[in-house]
């Protein structure tokens, strides 16, 4: 589960971890009043207006149809107003949203951070994640902050460090004194680095993050370490520990045909193609994705319908992949091993009936306990829909149909 840079500041702080304060609003007015309350709580006399959008490369984004950036510094309370305007319920296209944008329905309104002071600021980049080759979670981290860290890895890969901890052990204190080392700090700033560095682990183990992603950390003029922007997924299979965090989805930033599927315990996610795959466990789905691919089709969406496939999941998962226009077949695939194949295709027969007339083919692959029985369901249903036994025959009859 993504989250908001609000959202995942208000947890880091949660932890310790020190932020560029900021309050979230949702028109023109309640930007002008969040201004006005970090001026009196922190001093600041101007302000960073951001787009809240689940998607990177805002500050380079521009708002539909105008010059405006999805990252702005106002210098007055007036630019705050004018700003907030400016994003507030229009589109921003990012590198990350593709051509068609996201709507803003948020922005947030941050204190300035980059003040005059002593010394010159400087930003970092840092990031919490599992390395899956080791088994273990890594700080990666660069003194190439503020820019894309892909291009940093790309070009200049020596300038990215990694920092791997011992689950026996956690995060040791000799391990955040290295990273502050290899950041070139020292004085204060090191002092704080070493305690940003543990907070910053703290949390990304506290709330079960799936990554924690901050680009970039500030060293303040005044020797401060703090992260200006922040972007958490959390592990969906935890939320049930974390109740609290689970309300902070925002399903308005995700496809709505993935929120609907969620709502039937289906696990979707939609693709660009034209064939409608259902098929039970994510091993098989995959292999049969390969297979429309090595026909000549290209997977519409992902879908497993897990071991449960009886009619009425069946008939919801229907729902959901004709929803998608582009898809001109179906191909189901089910290995019955907990679930019996005659069930599931009956589940098949009785969603057909329930749904109507479904126009487009379906070709259905049962394999597995009573595939026999199940295929003889399946040819004696009277519907347009046609059996097969083997991957390959079903994978050439999605080819014959789309030819």
């Amino acid at each position: 589960m993504n989250l908001h840079e609000y959202q995942s500041k208000s947890i880091l702080k949660t932890f310790g971890v020190k932020i560029q304060e900021g309050l979230v609003a949702t028109s023109a007015d309640e930007a002008v009043e969040a201004a006005k309350k970090l001026q009196e709580e922190t001093g600041t006399g101007w302000w960073v207006i951001k787009a809240q959008i689940h998607a990177g490369g805002r500050g380079k984004g521009k708002i539909v149809g105008t010059e405006q950036r999805g990252v702005a510094l106002a210098k007055s309370i007036d630019d705050v107003r004018t700003i907030a305007e400016n994003i507030l319920g229009n589109v921003l296209v990012t590198l990350q949203t593709g051509e068609a944008g996201k709507q803003v329905n948020k922005i947030l309104i941050a204190q300035d951070v980059y003040y005059p002071g002593e010394s010159e600021t400087e930003e970092y980049y840092m990031g919490v994640l599992l390395n899956r080759s080791t088994g273990r979670n890594m700080i990666m981290y660069s003194t190439e902050g503020g820019m894309d860290i892909e291009k940093v890895a790309e070009e200049t890969p020596h300038l990215i460090f990694k920092e791997e901890i011992d689950p026996k052990v956690g995060l040791m204190p000799f391990q955040a004194r290295k990273i502050a080392y290899n950041l070139g700090l020292s004085g204060a700033a090191f002092k704080d680095m070493t305690k940003f560095v543990g907070s910053l682990y703290k949390a990304y183990e506290g709330c079960d993050a799936e990554m924690f992603e901050i680009n970039p950390v500030l060293k303040t003029s005044d020797n401060k370490i703090m992260a200006v922007d922040s972007k958490v997924s959390l592990d969906d299979n935890s939320l049930f520990r974390h109740k609290d965090y689970a309300e902070l989805r925002d399903t308005s930033e995700e496809d709505p045909t993935e929120v609907e599927a969620a709502k039937f315990s289906l696990n979707y996610v939609k693709l660009d193609g034209n064939v409608g795959c259902m098929v039970n466990g994510a091993g098989l789905a995959m292999a049969t994705m390969d297979m429309i691919k090595l026909s000549g089709g290209e997977p519409a969406n992902f879908l497993d319908v897990g071991g449960t496939a009886n009619a009425e999941r069946v008939e919801n998962a229907f729902r959901i992949i004709l929803q998608d226009p582009n898809v001109k077949a179906i191909l189901i695939n089910i290995f019955g091993g907990i679930v019996r194949c005659d069930r599931v295709a009956q589940g098949v027969v009785d969603a057909y009936k329930n749904i109507g007339e479904i126009p487009v083919p379906i070709i259905v692959r049962l394999q597995g306990t009573n595939a026999t029985e199940a295929k003889e369901i399946i040819d004696n249903s009277g519907l347009k829909v046609q059996s097969a036994i083997q991957l390959q025959e079903a994978a050439d009859r999605v080819k014959e149909v789309l030819a």
